[in-house]
């Protein structure tokens, strides 16, 4: 048996809501946490654990190779990459890991980033740099965004003669930003600097094409924007780098018996016996996606997303981020808030008005990211709105001219 697949859609639907398996009395507004999985992908999920179940040994002992390089190949096909160009793991924070553990830093050696990082990886670069003697740079981007040219001269301008490499998020996770990533790739292969990007949120949020966009290294979460199952992402790695990338786990694949044509993929597909059940539902995911038109599900978020945050603004009187454009920012969007408990106001809104959104405080700012997917409906956002409007306190609206620093 191949590839399970997924039914297609019959007949037009006026909502997705009915696909997705979240509870109705939750508006859920926090997508880009840990996403969400479609009820006809998720049974998929379910048929490959019971397979597995049946007959275990002849799923993880003779098929799973096949299985797997079947469902990579799916993905890189999405990806615009080469199947060998592409490996699957849990979590971006795993694959990233991997990649930062396998680069040798010396004394002095400089890791540039910026300072809109996911905490994970913020983690994971100050751990190994402090074992290794080197720094990790958090290289301001000042707010609000102005031109991708403006962040691409103040990113650039934190390299020295000590940076070795450099790494960024795509879509940021506090702020919720497109970060302008293939200019930036294309100065660093200039300047001789490896580039690694977390591509956390990208992938179903929007468009890849990830030879195009230039980094050597990329990681990208499947169970997020493109509603996979939980526990399904992927590294991808040029050619070029590939043998400078060590095993995190090291097991059957290195000094395989049985090599493929890829070490990349023998080295790090197999790490001992684990359910391969969200990598193998990947394809449904994508999927489900093509048979719902997601390029209008995106638009339409979008949309929803844009206004959602006029009205904040209206609200708060605070600056955007960023310009209104989708350029800067599609289905996630993040807004400043009036000084507030931040861990107060998100509680509030999920016990008074069961709204389920993540409010936080990055650089001192507080903010609220809201996210938008294809169960969302406008009421769910003026919900949002009214909630604000009550539990925001309005002698607290700071002046709209107020710098960011």
């Amino acid at each position: 048996m191949g590839r399970l697949s997924i039914q297609a859609a019959r007949g037009p639907m006026p909502s997705l809501k009915s696909h997705f398996l979240l509870r109705r009395d939750i508006v859920y507004l926090n997508h880009g946490a840990f996403g969400a999985c479609p009820r006809p992908v998720f049974e998929v999920y379910q048929r490959w654990q019971q397979e597995l179940e049946r007959q275990p040994v002849e799923f993880l002992g003779r098929r799973a190779a096949e299985l797997m390089a079947e469902a990579r190949t799916r993905l890189a096909a999405y990806l615009a990459c080469a199947p060998d160009e592409v490996v699957y793991f849990p979590n971006p924070t795993t694959a990233l890991n991997m990649v930062a553990r396998s680069l040798p830093l010396r004394p002095g050696d400089e890791v540039l980033a910026t300072d809109h990082e996911y905490g994970a990886l913020d983690r994971t670069w100050r751990f190994l740099c402090a074992k290794a003697g080197a720094r990790y740079i958090r290289q301001a981007i000042g707010l609000p965004i102005e031109s991708a040219e403006a962040v691409v001269e103040a990113f650039w301008s934190g390299v020295s003669e000590r940076t070795r490499l450099v790494f960024l998020s795509h879509i940021t996770s506090p702020t919720a930003l497109t970060f302008p990533v293939a200019e930036i790739c294309r100065r660093a292969r200039q300047a001789g600097l490896l580039v690694i990007v977390d591509g956390a949120h990208a992938p179903g949020h929007i468009p890849l094409d990830l030879p195009a966009l230039g980094a050597d290294v990329y990681a990208g979460a499947c169970h997020k924007w493109l509603c996979a199952p939980k526990g399904a992402s992927f590294l991808y790695a040029r050619r070029s780098i590939q043998p400078r990338l060590e095993p995190l786990v090291v097991s059957w694949g290195w000094e395989a018996e049985k090599p493929s044509p890829s070490p990349f993929v023998d080295h790090h597909e197999w790490q001992g016996t684990r359910d391969l059940a969200a990598f193998l539902s990947v394809p449904a995911a994508i999927d489900f996606q093509e048979q719902h038109d997601w390029p209008e599900v995106r638009r339409r978020c979008h949309a929803l997303a844009s206004r959602t945050r006029r009205q904040i603004i209206e609200r708060t009187g605070l600056p955007p981020l960023c310009p209104d454009s989708d350029t800067w920012f599609a289905q996630m969007v993040a807004a400043r808030l009036p000084e507030t408990d931040v861990e107060l106001l998100q509680r509030r809104l999920v016990e008074k008005y069961r709204i389920e959104v993540p409010c936080l405080r990055w650089n001192g700012q507080p903010l609220i990211r809201v996210s938008f997917q294809a169960y969302n409906e406008p009421e769910e956002a003026q919900r949002l709105v009214e909630g604000l409007a009550e539990l925001l306190p309005p002698s607290s609206v700071n002046d709209p001219g107020r710098p960011m620093y």
